[in-house]
């Protein structure tokens, strides 16, 4: 900083003594100053080694995966977090306005509930699967990722392992979704709107009224959707959000840079 400031009064002293065009010598001396400093940053950036980048980028994933589990592992996770919680089925929700309005809040609040309890007491049970699928993650596929979006990162993981994470978290959710009693509740929605919501349909202008604009065919049908695939995926949706919010946020907060590595890759 000393340097150019002893530059510029050079450059002043000069322009008086030879009537020089002072604002436009100025300018391409502080372009030349500006562009010199851009190059050094861009020098220190481009040696950083290829393990150095590795490193960064993956501990950068791994906070996110822990800042993921153990958020929506906590208690109500998914349930409490408007972001990530997980609504009804599309089918279903077609159903539920109809089946609060004939008395049944507690019936479609209980099968909300259970869905995302499943995916909470599943989430804690993930970090170790994407720990290791980030541990797969090669150095070319680090450097790539570093050049492009913030979010890039996050969506080279979501794509290259999302359905081998399903294939191993399926079984967790099927598990945890038996042990929250979740197809009983399922069961008894159904049940509930066979027995009281299509009543009210039909016996309301609900049905004419949807044929008369054409949009009979929103209303609620009784067909089936595989809730373990559905909380399944809105459980890896979930995850990938929260983790994709704390990597962007470690590539631009330093406060959020808290190791070494994480300064070297992610920082200014």
């Amino acid at each position: 900083m000393k340097k150019k400031i002893i530059l510029l009064s050079l450059i002043v002293c000069s322009t008086l003594s030879f009537g020089f065009d002072l604002n436009s010598f100025t300018k391409d001396i502080v372009k030349d100053i500006t562009t010199t400093d851009t190059k050094k940053e861009q020098t220190v950036k481009s040696s950083l080694s290829e393990n150095t980048v590795s490193k960064g980028l993956k501990e950068a994933l791994k906070v996110g995966v822990n800042y993921a589990t153990k958020t929506l592992g906590a208690q109500n996770g998914y349930l409490n977090n408007k972001d990530v919680k997980i609504p009804l089925p599309e089918n279903l929700q077609k159903a539920e306005s109809i089946i609060r309005k004939v008395g049944g809040d507690k019936i479609a609040n209980d099968l909300i509930k259970s869905m995302n309890s499943a995916a909470t007491k599943a989430a804690p049970q993930t970090a170790e699967i994407f720990i290791e699928a980030i541990e797969k993650m090669n150095l070319e596929d680090a450097k790539k990722i570093l050049s492009a979006d913030e979010h890039s990162a996050t969506n080279y993981f979501k794509e290259n392992t999302y359905d081998k994470l399903k294939e191993l978290i399926k079984p967790i959710v099927n598990k945890t979704m038996q042990e929250n009693s979740v197809s009983k509740y399922y069961d008894t929605f159904n049940t509930y709107y066979k027995q009281y919501g299509k009543e009210y349909v039909e016996n309301s202008s609900v049905m004419n009224l949807a044929k008369n604009f054409g949009v009979d065919e929103y209303i609620p049908s009784s067909s089936e959707e595989s809730l373990d695939d559905y909380v399944t995926n809105k459980a890896i949706d979930g995850l990938f959000k929260m983790i994709s919010e704390k990597e962007a946020s470690i590539r631009e907060n330093p406060v959020e840079q808290t190791t070494s590595i994480l300064k070297k890759v992610f920082g200014n």
